[in-house]
């Protein structure tokens, strides 16, 4: 069986400052046509910033931001991340939101891939990183944006996916790619 979709149209419906949303007309397998709503997005990256905990504990200790999210009219307790600025590298976003929202930079950097957020109606893909080896610098969060800085050892981040305290997506995520069976 076919899977692919010919797009017949494409029409901008909405222009917007962080998306733009497109009505496009296609041709499914069956040689049907059907209509598909299309959230454009620049993506994002989301960082996973590691700290070592003093011994003889040795447990990594992770960096969470909390942040009102307005869309879901909640404080949301979550990884650093940010919105890709158009034409920018996701290797460069990472590291201009990692000190603009925790105040940290990392001289180590490894890649854990992407997500596709919501691929049914998004086309936003969030690249993941794991930044260790932490200075603190100083933070400096975008204007309009207030954000609180918390640690939390990595058992605690743990439960608190487990228990429904954290349900951010892209926290989720990110934690699992940077804990299943990588050593630090």
């Amino acid at each position: 069986m076919e899977f692919e979709e010919k797009t017949l149209t494409s029409e901008c419906i909405y222009n917007g400052k962080v998306i733009d949303v497109l009505r496009d007309e296609v041709e499914i397998a069956t040689g049907k046509h059907s209509f598909r709503e299309v959230v454009k997005h620049s993506g994002g990256v989301v960082i996973v910033a590691v700290k070592k905990a003093e011994q003889p504990i040795g447990e990594p200790v992770i960096l969470l931001v909390k942040q009102f999210r307005y869309p879901i009219k909640e404080v949301v307790l979550e990884l650093p991340a940010g919105k890709l600025e158009k034409g920018e590298n996701p290797d460069d976003a990472c590291k201009r939101e990692l000190e603009e929202e925790t105040g940290y930079r990392a001289k180590n950097w490894r890649s854990l891939g992407f997500i596709n957020t919501s691929p049914g109606f998004c086309d936003e893909r969030l690249y993941l990183y794991l930044a260790t080896n932490l200075e603190f610098v100083g933070e400096h969060p975008d204007d309009g944006e207030i954000i609180k800085t918390y640690e939390y050892k990595l058992s605690e981040v743990e439960e608190m996916i487990l228990n429904g305290k954290i349900n951010d997506a892209k926290t989720i995520c990110a934690i699992h790619r940077a804990f299943s069976g990588v050593e630090l």
